[in-house]
């Protein structure tokens, strides 16, 4: 027998016996506070589903309505016979929600900065790039051809000096940051870094896929966090999350949103996206702008939750958003609690390398509007059990 693909068999031996290998589990309901995964129902606390929209009657109404308008599939790339006038309105409107010039919507947040980096700058040019960036930002500045200098995460001041110890080396330079970590949920200093770009004149661009409806007024994102309207060169959104759906978008200045209608390659090679997930995009937008009550709740259950589990004697590192690490160590406790969460009727999945560092493994929950004072409740039960049965709480 061919030994070409013995490898592989190693591999994955070698993740099991370490605790890596990722048991993906599989759900049978719609995203909401309760799942049913692998037959059994559980409370979800894994889904970045932030404001309970992935289910919302009005986006699975607007969707239904799109379909038998449009059809399913947009049948073409944007750039021949895939944009429809539904596609202009969601990008009309984010613009509009955001605050900014323009705006261009991509199939997803992956492909948003696959299309934006490597359009931006080359290979005479420079890239800075905080070191705990997500792996799409990684990915898009390997495709650019540019030379990438990481910068000690979320430090202005190591920023100015990569800066300088770069200077007079390239042609072009563009800062890129993520706008809330999602490992972490920690935020990036993104008013400190606008004024270095500016100093420096480079530009800046925030991946803001866990702060599109979590962070600033009414979920406008990090960049109205800092109050930073037209110093943000470049703003990733997604509508995979919080919004509910799915898609990515690039919103900010209008030169560079015409700029990616030329030469962005998932735009130009990749079929548009859908009409029922555009019109559900659109329909998120209006719950959101018709007032705050989701991201009010999102924050009040976040809020509880870290204050609770602060109680409780757990470590939740240095989140300050509802995104909340519960720091565990190795991989292989990670795992196990997850699997004592799960017996305990609690869906929080473990994260163990090369998603974070070795030796910083953890459960990762995810706080959503949707969770009722009961969810929650139960949920920080089923921790606080499983955490003195691991000794990881006394």
């Amino acid at each position: 027998m061919a030994k070409k693909l013995e490898w592989v068999d190693q591999e994955i031996a070698a993740l099991k016996e370490n605790g890596l290998y990722n048991n993906i589990r599989t759900l049978s309901s719609p995203q909401g506070d309760w799942l049913t995964v692998d037959g059994k129902q559980v409370l979800n606390f894994c889904s970045n589903n932030y404001l309970g929209l992935a289910n919302h009657p009005g986006l699975v109404a607007a969707a239904r309505e799109a379909l038998l308008k449009y059809g399913i599939g947009p049948g073409a790339v944007r750039s021949i016979a895939g944009t429809m006038d539904i596609h202009l309105e969601l990008e009309k409107r984010f613009a509009k929600f955001k605050g900014v010039e323009s705006a261009i919507t991509f199939q997803s947040g992956f492909c948003a900065n696959l299309a934006t980096i490597p359009a931006l700058v080359g290979k005479e040019d420079i890239i800075f790039s905080d070191e705990l960036n997500h792996a799409s930002i990684i990915d898009g500045c390997r495709l650019s051809g540019a030379t990438n200098v990481k910068f000690v995460h979320a430090d202005p001041g190591a920023l100015e000096q990569t800066i300088r110890d770069n200077e007079g080396k390239y042609r072009r330079g563009l800062i890129i940051t993520d706008g809330v970590f999602s490992m972490d949920g920690d935020i990036a200093p993104l008013d400190k870094y606008a004024d270095v770009a500016e100093k420096h004149d480079l530009m800046l661009m925030v991946d803001d896929a866990h702060g599109e409806g979590v962070m600033g007024r009414g979920g406008r994102g990090i960049v109205d966090h800092y109050h930073l309207h037209g110093r943000v060169d470049v703003e990733i959104g997604t509508m995979s999350k919080a919004f509910g759906v799915m898609g990515g978008v690039v919103a900010g200045n209008a030169k560079i949103v015409e700029w990616l209608r030329q030469r962005g390659r998932p735009f130009l090679f990749s079929s548009a996206a859908t009409p029922p997930d555009v019109a559900a995009c659109i329909a998120a937008i209006d719950v959101l702008e018709e007032n705050n009550d989701l991201v009010n709740q999102l924050w009040e259950n976040t809020r509880f939750f870290k204050r609770e589990m602060g109680g409780l004697g757990f470590d939740t590192g240095v989140s300050v958003t509802p995104i909340t690490p519960i720091m565990l160590g190795e991989a292989e406790m990670a795992q196990l609690f997850s699997k004592q969460l799960f017996d305990e009727g609690v869906f929080a999945m473990p994260l163990g390398f090369p998603t974070v560092p070795k030796g910083k493994a953890r459960i990762r929950v995810m706080i959503s509007a949707a969770h009722t004072q009961d969810d929650l409740d139960k949920g920080l039960a089923a921790f606080e059990k499983v955490g003195k049965a691991l000794g990881v709480i006394k």
